[in-house]
């Protein structure tokens, strides 16, 4: 988090990482609608980022390689507001905000962006408001946002179950680097939900520490994505960028994130990671691909 002064003010920045599921497991569908799940997240290196400021001329501002990909979108039903208002509701603050939006991160790509930018706002918002608020009063706002965004709001790896809003520390990690690749489709988290067969998957969490990367890597292996076969069944694309990753040189597991398309691949250093991102770059220059480090816990600030 950044605090500038400016002529209108303070201004309050925040950066809203990239959210990965090493794994996801769908347990079953709930009376609510929603599925249990069981997962590990953890957050990468690249992010959007949101800026707040008070202001006479509330709105919210896009900039950045995506935004394009939100113009279509009604802003007041963007996260980013949505989080504001339902933050300003529950404190009594004046809504009368400048929102900044910085697009990074690709749209509807299993990265948890849209989530990751509501919990950035709500960090955002209690620093420029100085609010005297509990981790606990934050993260109830969150959970009325969404799923995933509690988890967005802890910014550390995670281990989460129910449907997204039951959070317990993960066991500590080792060091990695993932190389992210996205075909430039997007999709819809609900439309794969709606292809998804359940696989009798139960729930796996991670008991202990992994004594080091290649221990970390085996527990995944032994884990999955359980909605990875039904959006390959709407994107067939990402197949072949789970191929691409996996053969690599230096790839230890290649996996979709989330509800896709964007997948990643587990390097143990930099210089792998790099490598491998500027092959599938210049082999597939309409994708998106990052390499990035796997944030340790404080590191997302």
């Amino acid at each position: 988090m950044a605090i500038d002064p400016s002529d209108g003010g303070k201004v309050v920045r925040c950066r809203a990482p990239a959210k990965i599921n090493l794994y996801l497991h769908v347990l079953g569908r709930r009376s609510d609608g929603y599925h249990d799940i069981d997962s590990l997240i953890v957050f990468a290196g690249v992010s959007d980022q949101v800026s707040v400021s008070r202001s006479q001329r509330p709105g919210l501002r896009m900039a950045g390689p995506f935004a394009h990909d939100m113009e279509t979108m009604d802003w007041a039903n963007n996260l980013v507001v949505v989080a504001a208002r339902a933050l300003s509701e529950v404190c009594g603050e004046s809504p009368s905000v400048a929102l900044s939006l910085q697009k990074n991160l690709p749209v509807a790509a299993g990265l948890g962006g849209g989530s990751s930018d509501a919990a950035a706002t709500l960090r955002a918002l209690a620093e420029l408001w100085t609010l005297d608020i509990s981790d606990e009063q934050l993260r109830a706002v969150a959970e009325g946002l969404g799923a995933d965004v509690p988890a967005c709001l802890a910014q550390n790896p995670v281990a989460i179950s129910g449907r997204g809003e039951i959070i317990t520390q993960a066991p500590k990690l080792p060091a990695a680097w993932l190389v992210l690749a996205n075909p430039g489709i997007p999709l819809v988290t609900a439309e794969v939900f709606r292809w998804f067969s359940p696989t009798g998957s139960q729930a796996a969490p991670l008991k202990e520490a992994p004594k080091d990367l290649g221990a970390m890597v085996e527990a995944l292996a032994r884990r999955s994505n359980d909605l990875e076969q039904p959006a390959i069944t709407l994107v067939p694309q990402i197949a072949e960028v789970i191929e691409m990753l996996s053969t690599s040189e230096g790839c230890m597991l290649a996996r979709m994130s989330g509800s896709g398309a964007t997948c990643f691949g587990i390097f143990s250093d930099e210089a792998s990671a790099d490598a491998a991102a500027e092959s599938i770059g210049n082999e597939q220059d309409t994708w998106w691909v990052s390499s990035v480090q796997m944030l340790r816990p404080g590191l997302a600030q």
